[in-house]
């Protein structure tokens, strides 16, 4: 189910060419489920590091297939509304976001 208006991008082909902007994103599995909503100051930096360490060892986030992104001006607040919405809507958080937020 996308949560975004935008496009679902492969994550291996595409997550290293996002801008150094301000956004949300959304993380899926093969199946397209989400199962990680979050923010970044810096998409480029923050998705870097993902790439580059294999999301720091976190397994469930290893599921990552694809992933949808929106640059916008508030991360942090665009993010609380996401998961408010997608709480609301499925009853519970997505599997990433569970234990974190």
């Amino acid at each position: 189910m996308e949560i975004l208006d935008e496009k679902v991008l492969v994550w291996l082909e595409n997550a290293q060419f996002v801008k150094a902007s301000p956004a949300v994103y959304v993380l899926y599995d093969k199946n397209l489920d989400a199962i990680y909503i979050g923010e970044s100051e810096n998409l480029q930096n923050q998705f870097a590091m993902y790439f580059n360490t294999n999301f720091e060892n976190d397994s469930c986030k290893q599921k990552t297939h694809t992933y949808q992104r929106a640059f916008v001006e508030n991360p942090k607040e665009r993010k609380r509304q996401l998961l408010e919405d997608y709480k609301k809507k499925h009853g519970k958080m997505p599997r990433c976001n569970a234990d974190i937020d």
